[in-house]
């Protein structure tokens, strides 16, 4: 009877190109990889992977297994839903977030899960969104909580909300009265998302568009972009949820622009194979805590999906 560590063993192979990454997903050795394999070919009476310089490359075979071998994952995913003990079910989730979570709902999450799944262990790993969707994409991290607009067809995608942009900057700034203009704003270095990111797009499109030389000073951390603003290096664009405590001290202030800034829509992503039923878990909760959050939060509903021209559709 074909064992299902030796499936699972032999997808990760055939995803992942070869038996030390296979190995390195499955927190185990390359011999105990090699061999599952070997197991799983004396069983079929066929080979699946040959031997190619210095790599190994599936056969035919493998590639029909394929389709068969993850059908009886998902199917193992759908019986341990239906059947399965919460407290008995075991593994390891390995969660990306985008630092926006990070200072809003993710505590929440992983006390959520904690109390639901309690031999369920988490690893978490804050990137930006296209780090995220290229971990994902490369079968690096179970779940994604990224921006919407990184996802595609080899995702299962599940809405967690929106957040709004702000202009903010520490009252000491001189600013002009509001609503202020982009070409006022320019004056000072606009602060916000790294480079690689579409918030960091957008924002220096804003400018370009109308002719206007702008000086961006991309960062990966938004605490970091938050002490910026705080010690009135530059005006920041930044989600307003974060700086909540900071706006109520006085330590920083909302600014009225004439040109608005986009949301950003969040969501939770994970392989659209659904083999592993504790993503689907993950997102979902994902969903419940986020939404939980965002209720009660200044403004309820208003800081979910009302926000008006979100990021994902700019």
């Amino acid at each position: 009877m074909l064992d299902l560590k030796s499936l699972e063993t032999f997808i990760w192979t055939m995803r992942l190109g070869g038996f030390r990454r296979a190995a390195e997903r499955l927190n185990t050795t390359q011999p105990a990889v090699s061999a599952r394999i070997a197991q799983l070919q004396d069983e079929l009476g066929v080979v699946l992977f040959e031997r190619v310089g210095r790599r190994v490359a599936p056969t035919p075979q493998a590639m029909v297994l394929l389709t068969y071998a993850e059908r009886m994952m998902e199917l193992r995913a759908e019986l341990l839903s239906a059947v399965a003990d919460r407290s008995a079910i075991r593994g390891v989730i390995r969660l990306g977030v985008a630092e926006t979570v990070v200072h809003t709902w993710l505590s929440r999450l992983i006390e959520r899960l904690n109390a639901l799944y309690p031999a369920v262990s988490l690893e978490i790993e804050v990137e930006t969104s296209p780090s995220l969707r290229d971990a994902l994409t490369r079968h690096e991290i179970d779940v994604a909580v990224m921006l919407a607009s990184y996802t595609d067809i080899r995702f299962k995608t599940m809405p967690v909300g929106s957040y709004p942009l702000g202009w903010v900057a520490s009252p000491a700034l001189a600013l002009p009265a509001e609503p202020v203009s982009l070409q006022d704003l320019a004056a000072w270095p606009i602060i916000t998302f790294s480079r690689t990111t579409q918030p960091y797009g957008v924002i220096r499109e804003m400018f370009s568009s109308i002719g206007l030389p702008v000086r961006m000073f991309g960062n990966s951390s938004l605490a970091s972009v938050v002490r910026m603003a705080v010690d009135a290096v530059g005006v920041s664009v930044i989600p307003t949820v974060i700086v909540q405590r900071e706006l109520a001290e006085g330590r920083l202030r909302l600014i009225r622009a004439q040109e608005p800034l986009p949301g950003m829509t969040f969501c939770a992503a994970y392989p659209a194979n659904g083999e592993n039923h504790m993503a689907s878990v993950v997102a979902q909760l994902a969903v419940e805590v986020a939404g939980q959050y965002q209720a009660m939060m200044p403004g309820g509903a208003e800081n979910g999906a009302g926000v008006r021209s979100p990021i994902d559709s700019v």
